[in-house]
């Protein structure tokens, strides 16, 4: 008995050794004709294999970019679309940029920060004052994540004039936080079933 660690590896497991088997075999076809309809015939059963991603596009374009593969590029046919190159398989993307800079406080991330820096350069008016707002109770909300204890409003203002460097300067006279109990999730009652109900026998 063979066992497939045994045999050679196969470029793309997820299509099993059946379907490599056809596509070694379409290889050995001298017809060119007969070798394009073994290739048709290799492309609709790989779309069955994932009937679901029939609506996705370019998927019968990644079909035939597949088979490509599978035969070493070594496939004499006429393919339908313009196939990926062998040389471009392997070119490893380009990497990308990490932020640099390190996070004032964890629990707000580095999102909060980019937005309290845009709310304190916003031209004053009604609308930013509503942007002050959605973020001093964002900023609320994440501290809470880290903190289950009661978070003082006063600890959130000074972060808030911290992180923008004095622009923002709040009270609670000038703004109203959502009481804590708006954000803690609570617990689900657990469902009730017949057995769990009492009956009162009536005499």
């Amino acid at each position: 008995m063979e066992y497939n660690t045994q045999q050679r590896r196969l470029p793309l497991p997820e299509y099993g050794r059946s379907i490599q088997n056809m596509v070694d075999y379409a290889l050995t076809i001298e017809d060119r004709a007969e070798r394009q309809r073994c290739a048709n015939t290799i492309i609709n059963i790989m779309g069955n294999m994932f009937p679901h991603l029939r609506d996705v596009p370019d998927f019968k374009h990644k079909l035939w970019d597949h088979l490509a593969i599978m035969a070493d590029f070594k496939l004499d046919i006429d393919y339908p679309y313009e196939i990926i190159k062998k040389d471009n398989l392997y070119t490893k993307p380009d990497s990308l940029p990490y932020p640099k800079g390190g996070i004032r406080y964890r629990h707000y991330g580095r999102t909060l920060e980019k937005l309290i820096t845009k709310a304190a350069e916003y031209p004053e008016g009604e609308e930013k004052k509503q942007l002050i707002s959605l973020v001093a109770n964002h900023m609320k909300k994440s501290f809470m994540t880290w903190n289950k204890d009661i978070v003082d409003d006063r600890k959130i203002f000074d972060d808030l004039r911290e992180y923008s460097k004095g622009n923002i300067e709040l009270n609670e006279d000038d703004i109203k936080l959502m009481e804590q109990r708006t954000f803690v999730p609570r617990k689900a009652r657990p469902a009730m079933n017949n057995n769990n109900r009492r009956y009162t026998k009536n005499n």
